[in-house]
């Protein structure tokens, strides 16, 4: 498969899951799928730190595994030469990066098959270094009335790449990065698998830098 249906799969997409922390994003995914939400099947998890509680999480649920610790790859380049030998073993669809805080590389075969989510509204608080908790401390001094998150197509840059899908949460007067962060998560648990449903529904269009959600009774 190249790029992005033109019409349904009918049939479940097939998801690896790139991770490098405890799972949470992988769980909304198993449970989706368990409770029939999402029309899909994980084929596969990577994860890029030795103690990624992700992996037990995938590994509770049977999923296919592959931990890959960058720390033991002398360059990113090898790091992703095992990431893509592993992808090469397993049917994979679309790649969902969930918490990956490597650079994975498309190397011209991926394109507009990897999705991102970023605990924030892209383009602000984004970028290399902005992660997890650091995102949530700098929305808050910043003063921010509202955050959020972003789903969108990745490239070869940190955060960049078509939006597909946004939402927002307001910040509290009162809130610390935990307490934004868990408001940011639920938002995440709805709109992550919304943008791989449209995915799989051929829904999705490019047009520059748009994502045109199509309506499939339309097309």
């Amino acid at each position: 498969m190249t790029g992005i249906p033109e019409s349904p799969l009918n049939r479940p997409v097939h998801l690896a899951i790139l991770l490098s922390g405890g799972g949470t994003t992988l769980q909304n995914f198993i449970d989706c799928i368990a409770e029939e939400r999402l029309a899909a099947k994980i084929t596969l998890v990577v994860a890029s730190r030795s103690d990624a509680g992700g992996i037990v999480r995938a590994e509770r649920a049977t999923i296919p595994t592959a931990l890959l610790p960058r720390k033991q790859f002398d360059s990113v380049d090898s790091f992703n030469d095992a990431i893509h030998a592993e992808l090469q073993r397993h049917d994979v669809d679309l790649i969902v990066l969930a918490g990956f805080l490597s650079p994975f590389q498309l190397r011209g075969c991926y394109q507009h098959r990897v999705m991102n989510i970023h605990p924030a509204i892209i383009p602000a608080f984004s970028g290399k270094g902005f992660y997890g908790a650091r995102v949530h401390q700098a929305v808050i001094e910043s003063g921010a009335k509202l955050s959020g998150c972003t789903v969108h197509f990745a490239d070869d840059e940190y955060d960049n790449g078509p939006i597909i899908l946004q939402g927002t949460v307001p910040v509290l007067d009162d809130d610390t990065p935990e307490t934004l962060a868990e408001r940011v998560h639920r938002l995440e648990n709805e709109l992550y698998p919304q943008a791989v449903r449209f995915w799989a529904e051929g829904r999705l269009r490019i047009a520059g830098r748009r994502v045109v959600i199509v309506n499939r009774s339309a097309v």
